[in-house]
């Protein structure tokens, strides 16, 4: 009998401690959300020119995995997003010189959920972009 005692206890706990490994804390909750509102958003108005895996197109259009590109450029991605690129850029060392179209209709909360998506899924960033952040950005552009 103290067999099976011990084996019940030593289930509840483990179940215990597998329902609170589970657990997620708000930020990451609403991190994810961000994700998956900036995947949906980018499918819409990103992917035809930069493709679904962030490639980009040849020496077209860049790819969106270069994470010092992004450390350069933080303060100004809201800018691009909503305004578009007409300058050269130069990505992983290449000159891209197409012209990024503007976003006018996208509000701040939908560039937030851009640039998370895309510094998370292509830049391996863990930040979650807030509006204050793309609101200050917007403020800034030139």
């Amino acid at each position: 009998m103290p067999s099976f005692k011990l084996s019940t206890s030593l289930f509840a706990i483990l179940g215990l401690v597998i329902a609170f490994s589970n657990c997620q804390s708000k930020e990451s909750v609403e991190k994810a959300q961000y994700v998956a509102n900036g995947r949906k958003l980018f499918a819409t108005h990103c992917q035809n020119c930069h493709g679904a895996d962030g490639k980009g197109l040849g020496k077209l259009y860049p790819p969106l995995d270069d994470t010092l590109f992004y450390k350069e450029h933080q303060d100004k991605l809201a800018c691009y997003i909503k305004y578009g690129i007409d300058t050269t850029i130069h990505v992983h060392g290449i000159a891209y010189n197409s012209k990024m179209p503007e976003n006018p209709t996208l509000t701040p909360i939908d560039i937030a959920y851009l640039i998370t998506y895309i510094t998370t899924e292509f830049g391996n960033s863990e930040t979650k972009v807030s509006v204050d952040d793309v609101n200050k950005q917007l403020e800034n552009c030139q």
